[in-house]
């Protein structure tokens, strides 16, 4: 028998329900991020990274944007790197999507 979230996983349409196997919570993992590289997250979501889950935190200090990876079972910052602009960021911006922010 599967759980619910790696049930949800093969699905793409129910992607979101991945979380349920999500250890911590999204504000969780948006803090992690903020303190590791000390300063704000702009947006943030749980994607699929190769074969695994992870929370996606886009977190800005002064004009460096890094993109942080958050482990959902430990909360422990798996990766940091220097954001480049990417087509999809460029794809928001040209139909005037605001892109997803947590206070």
């Amino acid at each position: 028998m599967t759980s619910l979230g790696a049930s949800a996983a093969s699905s793409a349409q129910n992607d979101a329900l991945a979380i349920t196997d999500a250890h911590i919570g999204l504000s969780q993992a948006i803090s992690a991020a903020e303190q590791h590289i000390g300063g704000k997250a702009s947006r943030a979501e749980y994607e699929r990274e190769q074969d695994r889950w992870v929370f996606d935190v886009e977190v800005v200090k002064g004009s460096e944007v890094m993109d942080v990876q958050v482990d959902p079972t430990s909360g422990k910052v798996l990766t940091a790197v220097n954001d480049k602009i990417d087509r999809s960021d460029e794809d928001h911006e040209d139909r005037g999507e605001a892109r997803e922010t947590d206070d």
